[in-house]
């Protein structure tokens, strides 16, 4: 192995095991992260943490991007294990990822959907992967035959923005099916929401019924079949 190889081996490592330590911080005191932390728990000083990390949004970009990942990869695999023409199992195996992975990895998904860190703005490199989970419902939606049942008439304003999100996207989709899976993307993450963070303590003790039965509701909304 060359010596470049090596440094860049080490340095790949080296970026895991911090962001492993980072995770855990996240676990045990939510999203409130320091590299000083990270560092100490490290057996390091901080300073060696910026030559991986420039900062402490460096290190939270880093992470979210991660979790993102994690929960679009879970999300597709359970949508690509289910036949083709199954559109409703498809959708329902994305939203069941969706809490599965949740409720498996809560101290990340509490960074992506949690309370805003203070003082961070998450850059422009989250926004593809934030958005795995929403196209791949618009994805299937968009295989339904038919229109969706007529409901209340969209505002030509948000009929602009989902025409331009449509536009950016590929395939063919009307703005009516849009907004509803737009409206389920929104539910799929309030519900899981309030799984997550203890909202639903002491109200519905069938989670998972309680949660499949709305995803169903979700199906019928976005016109599936």
């Amino acid at each position: 192995m060359s010596a470049s190889s090596l440094r860049a081996r080490v340095r790949s490592e080296m970026h895991q095991e911090i962001k492993e330590v980072a995770r855990r911080r996240l676990a045990a005191e939510g999203a409130n992260l320091s590299l000083r932390a990270v560092a100490r728990d490290m057996g390091i000083v901080a300073s060696a943490l910026y030559r991986y990390f420039p900062s402490r949004d460096a290190l939270l970009t880093a992470l979210i991007i991660d979790a993102y990942e994690g929960l679009g990869t879970a999300a597709a695999d359970a949508e690509a294990a289910i036949p083709r023409a199954d559109l409703r199992g498809r959708w329902l195996a994305v939203c069941g990822a969706v809490r599965s992975w949740a409720l498996a990895h809560p101290a990340e998904y509490g960074l992506l959907y949690g309370n805003p860190v203070p003082g961070y703005a998450a850059p422009q490199e989250t926004v593809a992967p934030a958005a795995t989970v929403v196209l791949l419902l618009a994805a299937i939606a968009g295989e339904a035959p038919g229109e969706v049942p007529a409901g209340s008439p969209l505002p030509e304003p948000v009929r602009a923005d989902l025409r331009r999100l449509i536009e950016d996207q590929p395939g063919e989709l009307s703005e009516e099916r849009l907004d509803r899976v737009c409206v389920a993307w929104t539910q799929l993450f309030g519900q899981v929401n309030f799984e997550v963070f203890g909202r639903l303590d002491d109200l519905v003790q069938a989670r998972a019924e309680y949660f499949e039965h709305h995803m169903a509701l979700l199906a019928d909304l976005a016109g599936l079949p």
